[in-house]
């Protein structure tokens, strides 16, 4: 079993940074591709930006692309998110999700979530 627990959320206002952590439980985090998605109440949740298990390659969804960074820490067990240039329309909840590869991750195909962690950005 792999549990995930985001961290890093709150208030920010527009154009501001912030940095989504997840830590993710037991030994064997490296075996698995890593990804965050988000959803605002009322919307679908959809895609944010994906990682392989080394971390050699990424994925972003194309309004993410130049604001937001994932990366990860394979010996601290945690992947993160780094968003800069914030936007309103960024806020929702952000959640961590762990696959078998970087593009299934992408493409949706997840093992495992984590509760999320709320983002909320004012103008």
């Amino acid at each position: 079993q792999v549990q995930l627990v985001e961290s890093g959320g709150g208030l920010m206002q527009a154009g501001g940074s912030l940095r989504l952590s997840c830590a993710a439980s037991g030994r064997l985090f490296s075996t698995y591709a890593m990804g965050w998605f988000r959803q605002a109440p009322g919307k679908e949740r959809e895609f944010v930006a994906a990682i392989s298990t080394s971390g050699s390659s990424t994925y972003y969804a194309d309004s993410m692309k130049g604001r937001f960074t994932i990366s990860r820490d394979n010996a601290k067990n945690t992947v993160y998110l780094q968003m800069n240039s914030l936007k309103v329309e960024d806020t929702a909840v952000y959640y961590c999700a762990a696959g078998r590869v970087a593009r299934l991750v992408a493409a949706g195909t997840i093992d495992y979530w984590g509760q999320g962690t709320q983002v909320t950005v004012s103008s």
